[in-house]
């Protein structure tokens, strides 16, 4: 099998990938988003570079980098493009459309009937602020984003205030979701092909856990109604593999934070010596081209 690997650049995810293609004896090709071309017309085609996407038996969707609205809605119909010439695409394009936005992951969350955190979304800094007094204390977060960039907990109005006039001034969107008074951990799940692969529980002394913003990571056995929460909220976004982030609250409620349709995880492996890598590849083999 011949697997293309779309991502911004080489680096230690990309590596992990092509290792366990070798390993199994297939054929990896790592391909930037930035060099993709289509052609409409009597060359019909996608590449990138001089790759030919239309003859991959899949293509892994490593990351959609960052860039201009069209340049994403480009590497995104692309995907979408591919799909419907009968090309794998692992995630899918729409899996990914409904987990890069918050918004759309949420309303999914809630519509499966898995427990979410209160959230308001909005673009008027005037229901922002009767939406953050109705919730109390609030986490703000970027409608696109992850890594637990951007975001920032308001607990009074004055800093309420100033986040809200803040986003005004770069015509965002709000995203508000209430504040889970939780004991400075949460739990990271990595779900692939309808099955929990492995899970970290990640801790901090301030309500921000990721490992990137400075949280420690150990592994973590989930119980059984937990692992199946996991597994349905990957479902609820269509999500082949995902990484889940669920949250105990200290009344004892386990909530659904986020859904990654692109998650990395390497603080996983680091943690458990899971095979990542391998497993996707076995999952994108098994379903076959």
């Amino acid at each position: 099998m011949h697997v293309a690997v779309l991502a911004s650049r080489q680096g230690w995810h990309t590596r992990e990938l092509t290792r366990a293609l070798d390993e199994r004896g297939h054929t990896a090709a790592i391909l930037p988003y930035e060099g993709l071309t289509a052609w409409i017309g009597a060359r019909s085609g996608l590449r990138s570079g001089t790759a030919e996407l239309d003859r991959a038996d899949a293509v892994l969707a490593r990351i959609i980098p960052s860039g201009t609205l069209e340049q994403i809605i480009f590497r995104v119909d692309a995907l979408h493009r591919l799909e419907e010439r009968g090309v794998r695409v692992m995630n899918s394009a729409r899996a990914i459309e409904r987990t890069v936005d918050k918004f759309w992951t949420s309303s999914l969350l809630e519509q499966c009937g898995i427990p979410t955190p209160d959230t308001v979304v909005c673009e008027s800094p005037d229901e922002a602020m009767a939406a953050f007094r109705a919730l109390g204390d609030v986490i703000v977060k970027p409608l696109f984003g992850s890594m637990g960039l951007g975001m920032v907990r308001v607990a009074d109005e004055e800093m309420a205030y100033r986040v809200f006039r803040t986003v005004e001034t770069i015509r965002g969107v709000y995203y508000l979701q209430r504040t889970i008074d939780h004991e400075g951990r949460d739990y990271r799940v990595f779900v692939v092909g309808g099955r929990v692969l492995g899970a970290i529980e990640r801790r901090a002394d301030g309500w921000r856990t990721n490992i990137s913003r400075g949280g420690q990571a150990l592994p973590a056995k989930l119980a059984d109604p937990w692992a199946a929460l996991a597994v349905h909220a990957a479902a609820a976004v269509g999500a082949e593999y995902a990484g889940v982030d669920l949250l105990p609250a200290r009344d004892g409620t386990m909530y659904v934070l986020e859904v990654n349709g692109i998650p990395g995880w390497r603080g996983l492996q680091d943690a458990t010596s899971i095979d990542v890598a391998g497993a996707l590849v076995d999952h994108i083999v098994r379903r076959g081209p």
